[in-house]
């Protein structure tokens, strides 16, 4: 799938210190965040209902956020997210230094 006409994801970052860097992630419709590798270990906390399409080295999947349910990843996850929901989609993304 071609990202070359995608609108980008909005960053936000709330808070950075030495423990945690937190952002707020704001997806329009088929918004994606753009091809990245993570830092850091991290945290999501959804603030709205939608779906993720992943694309990862390995292929694409889907993730279903559910607003207040909030998940963990580690260090090292390369992936593009897109939102593939017909409403934006908002989550919170905090790191762990």
């Amino acid at each position: 799938m071609s990202t070359d006409a995608r609108p980008q994801a909005v960053p936000t970052q709330q808070l950075s210190n030495e423990h945690f860097i937190v952002t707020e992630w704001r997806f329009a419709p088929d918004a994606e965040t753009g091809w990245h590798t993570h830092g850091h270990n991290y945290v999501v906390v959804p603030q709205s209902n939608g779906e993720l399409l992943l694309e990862t080295p390995e292929g694409q999947m889907t993730a279903s956020l559910v607003a207040g349910q909030a998940y963990a990843r580690t260090v090292g996850v390369h992936h593009n997210v897109v939102n593939i929901s017909s409403h934006e989609v908002v989550f919170i993304e905090i790191e762990s230094l």
